[in-house]
């Protein structure tokens, strides 16, 4: 899977909303593969369940070297996750942005010891995907 429409929008452009759900599967695939290395040590529970949650959300099957291949994108040398994902959240329905961010979750702690650098990559990607606490606790749809 390519980054095509993350790229797309980022350089600008709008984007169909026929699109929406390529997008939404692209967010969930770089902001998973970011978060399996966020800490500098990518456990393999982390991997696989990054593979196991882009398989529930998208239906697609995720290869590993897929997942560190867009962890380690050279995109991410033009500029970091977060501007990314603040060029993409308003194409994004609240549900996309309030799913890309439990997913998340699920990924940090899926090695059951959540490092600080992961904490704080977490609520850099909540606060770039533009999520309010009451969002993401399911207060508000």
């Amino acid at each position: 899977m390519d980054l095509r429409n993350v790229l797309s929008i980022f350089g600008g452009a709008k984007l169909p909303p026929e699109q929406r759900q390529q997008l939404v599967k692209e967010v969930l695939l770089m902001t998973l593969a970011r978060a399996s290395s966020s800490d500098s040590h990518t456990h393999p529970a982390e991997v696989d369940t990054v593979q196991r949650v882009l398989k529930e959300v998208t239906g697609d099957d995720i290869s590993t070297a897929d997942i560190r291949v867009a962890a380690a994108s050279e995109m991410f040398e033009r500029a970091p996750l977060e501007k990314y994902l603040s060029s993409v959240a308003s194409s994004l329905t609240t549900a996309d942005r309030v799913t890309i961010a439990q997913s998340l979750a699920r990924v940090i702690k899926s090695d059951v010891a959540v490092s600080p650098e992961e904490v704080d990559f977490f609520n850099e990607v909540a606060a770039a995907l533009e999520i309010t606490a009451a969002e993401l606790s399911g207060l508000v749809s």
